[in-house]
């Protein structure tokens, strides 16, 4: 696809400049690759190109000149951002200790159509996606385009903070198409403006430009467990310095210390202490710009992480644009793993937290010899037609198992000797302490499930891995209670409760609450971290 590059009215910008300094720029004769004009008290003027710097003027800038150009554009906000109405320019001001400008850097706005070809598929396929790279390379331009596109068919929100990606005054830049505009008043207030354009204007999808807070990053995560798609620029160049960034990293999941057992440090080969993935990612994709024709892309954010966590990243998707304006995709195939690296990841033991990846596995398990056989036996099992499976509960309270296993509707069976088991489930406690009974299960090669307390949720989380039910869904009858708890709330609510606070739940849970308060219009937000996350609906 072609570009077609539109200056978004450069002679708006120019005609605030001083006559010399417009002159300067104008005698450069390079306007299409103009990035900026920096302008600093008591020293000269130069603009910025795509490939370069260059002086405008042989005099040093005077407090005349500054007051000249502050004087014709827009008040500055509280970002000290000012613009020109129904244009895309930005000029930011740099003050001294009095709050008087010293400084000013008038960036050019541009509108460019047909950039997001690059990513259009991923951007109309539904899934959240965060743009990530450096000043300058093209990141709000990309968001731009990708408004205007998606308002052709969904109905989009964009939230403007600092009028950059719709244009400074009340009506938005025609660059961003039916995409309705929501002006922030302060920059600290962005997340409040985030949550409000969900609960009042029914997007499909909302358009976000620098997340930049902690509060953005939950506002966000709020947003995403209500289904709506979003697309939104952080800072950050690579998916590795967004994980290293504590205030965004929940953004893509977020990071935690785990400490491991002495046998499962030994059995991965690895220290006590390894750093896990504390929560599933808000963003489903990742775009990282490196220049503004090649993009690295991690499609899948979950995997991305996992494995750049235990040290063996997955390449990512590169997408160029030749000089022709054809998209070029390179997939790079991951590295085979091993047979010692699979034997690694088998099972996590955490402290202080319930596991948040996809379905764990046993924390014992045989080694790859003629008594695997029987762990093989067991996990087609579980996941073919949920047959009946043996357990033995050693430490852990039988009847909080069996009120599980008919909770969850699992066919668990509870015995009494260890031989007659298919599995045994102990606490972290006992297999610390290698009791014989634990032991010798483990001799045998019998799945070892070890909880870190005798709770109830503990011992759902364990069937839940018995059976695989993360992976083939959980029976129909306990999503039909989520509904029914859920309509009994928003009755409750409806009939003059000031809140209700449902039970904590996984992303997808949250995301049908959500979607059933909305229904009933009544106003829902999700409190509490993982795996305590849960929603309270409320009135407005």
């Amino acid at each position: 696809m072609t570009q077609h590059r539109i200056t978004d009215d450069l002679e708006v910008l120019l005609d605030v400049l001083p006559s010399n300094i417009r002159h300067a720029v104008e005698k450069a004769n390079n306007s299409e690759k103009l990035l900026e004009i920096v302008i600093d008290l008591g020293r000269i003027a130069t603009a910025r190109f795509v490939d370069g710097e260059v002086p405008l003027t042989a005099k040093e800038i005077t407090r005349a000149e500054i007051d000249h150009i502050t004087e014709r554009i827009g008040k500055f906000d509280a970002d000290n951002r000012a613009g020109m109405e129904r244009t895309l320019h930005r000029i930011s001001a740099i003050r001294n200790r009095l709050g008087t400008v010293v400084g000013l850097t008038c960036r050019v706005g541009r509108a460019v159509y047909g950039t997001v070809d690059i990513i259009q598929d991923i951007i109309e396929s539904g899934k959240s996606a965060l743009i990530l790279g450096r000043p300058g390379v093209g990141k709000t331009t990309l968001l731009r385009e990708a408004a205007r596109i998606l308002a052709e068919n969904k109905r989009v929100v964009i939230v403007d903070t600092s009028n950059e990606i719709g244009g400074d005054g009340d009506v938005p830049h025609p660059a961003v198409g039916r995409a309705r505009r929501m002006q922030v008043r302060e920059p600290t207030l962005q997340h409040e403006v985030m949550i409000e354009a969900v609960e009042n204007h029914n997007p499909e999808v909302i358009v976000i430009d620098e997340i930049g807070r902690e509060l953005e990053a939950l506002a966000a995560r709020t947003i995403a467990e209500r289904g709506v798609q979003l697309i939104g620029t952080a800072h950050g160049q690579t998916l590795d310095n967004l994980l290293l960034n504590p205030t965004l990293s929940d953004l893509v999941g977020g990071i935690e210390a785990v400490t491991l057992s002495d046998e499962e440090a030994r059995r991965r080969g690895t220290q006590k202490t390894v750093l896990e993935r504390r929560a599933p990612p808000t963003f489903d994709v990742v775009i990282e710009i490196q220049t503004r024709d090649r993009f690295a892309v991690h499609l899948d954010v979950t995997e991305s992480v996992d494995s750049l966590l235990r040290g063996a990243p997955l390449p990512p998707e590169v997408r160029t644009r030749d000089n022709e304006g054809n998209i070029v995709i390179e997939k790079s195939a991951a590295a085979p793993r091993s047979t010692k690296m699979e034997a690694r990841e088998v099972g996590k033991t955490r402290r202080g937290r319930q596991p948040v990846n996809p379905p764990t596995q046993p924390l014992s398990q045989p080694q790859p010899d003629s008594d695997s056989e029987a762990q093989n036996q067991l996990s087609s099992v579980a996941m073919s037609a949920l047959r009946t499976v043996r357990v033995f509960a050693y430490g852990v309270a039988r009847n909080r198992l069996m009120q599980a296993a008919k909770r969850l509707g699992v066919p668990a069976a509870v015995v009494t000797e260890v031989d007659e088991a298919d599995a045994l489930v102990t606490l972290r406690t006992y297999y610390r302490n290698r009791e014989q009974t634990v032991m010798e299960a483990e001799h045998r090669g019998l799945p070892i499930y070890v909880l870190r307390a005798n709770t109830v949720a503990q011992v759902e989380q364990f069937l839940g891995d018995l059976f695989n039910l993360t992976e083939l869904q959980r029976p129909h009858d306990k999503m039909e209670d989520i509904r029914e708890q859920t309509q009994r709330a928003i009755a409750a609510v409806l009939n003059g409760e000031r809140w209700v606070d449902l039970p904590p739940g996984t992303a997808l849970v949250r995301r049908l609450q959500h979607e059933m308060a909305r229904n009933a219009e009544l106003v829902s937000h999700s409190y509490g971290k993982e795996p305590r996350r849960h929603v309270r609906i409320f009135r407005e």
